[in-house]
């Protein structure tokens, strides 16, 4: 059995990354986000990349902090509205932006890992989405055509791995992260517990090994709330 496991997310990343490369990162907002994987390719430096991505972290955390690098290209996101810097970027002509329905963006994902070329959906139908595009009628139904999407590199968070990769993901941080595990021609997961082959109940795992290509524990993770909303509590009479 080939071993998975590198000390950390730059000695996985070194001899991966490379400048004008296509990569797919887990998350949503900040939540189920592979920081340690995000921060190695700071470090590692590669420019001009295109980034698929729900969106584009925030300002100076997440996928934000390779934006303000001058490391992406392009994104192929879904929403991006709580990056100020995306914004001004993409105004000014200096970042390109495929913007895609959430859930087309989810499903080009899975068909992309499931070796699915295109598809047709409603979604977008009549709208700027669907400029340029090949459409057609089913039943009386239009629907327009979108490709499947896959990466050079997919970086993606779990809870928990055994050492051949078989992934757990915990509630919402489950997300993107399963569909996108399987678009990438070479995956990385960090993870917050790694256990021994055979430790996981088989039914509870979400991603099979066999998908997954490296596998680094998460260190110092921030896991940060990107937007705190609470209750005013009730007064205790």
């Amino acid at each position: 059995m080939r071993n998975k496991i590198y000390a950390d997310a730059k000695t996985a990343l070194q001899d991966v990354v490379a400048d004008g490369m296509v990569i797919m990162a887990g998350g949503f907002g900040l939540c189920g986000i592979p920081e340690n994987a995000i921060a190695a390719i700071r470090d590692l430096g590669p420019k001009n990349l295109t980034v698929i991505s729900n969106n584009c972290g925030i300002d100076d955390f997440g996928l934000g902090i390779l934006l303000a690098n001058g490391q992406i290209k392009k994104m192929i996101s879904s929403y991006v509205g709580e990056n100020k810097l995306f914004e001004k970027l993409y105004l000014s002509g200096e970042l390109e932006l495929e913007f895609n329905p959430q859930g087309t963006l989810a499903e080009r994902i899975r068909a992309g890992g499931a070796g699915i070329p295109g598809f047709y959906t409603k979604t977008g139908y009549g709208t700027i989405i669907a400029e340029g595009k090949d459409t057609r009628e089913f039943n009386g139904e239009h629907y327009v055509l979108e490709t499947g999407l896959v990466a050079d590199l997919s970086i993606i968070k779990a809870w928990k791995a055994d050492k051949e990769g078989n992934l757990v993901y915990r509630k919402t941080a489950r997300n993107f992260n399963p569909m996108m595990a399987t678009a990438g021609k070479v995956t990385l997961v960090e993870v917050e517990e790694l256990v021994e082959i055979g430790e996981l109940d088989a039914d509870t795992i979400h991603t099979p090994g066999i998908f997954v290509d490296r596998i680094v524990v998460s260190q110092g993770a921030e896991k940060r709330i990107e937007k705190v909303t609470t209750r005013k509590r009730e007064e205790v009479k």
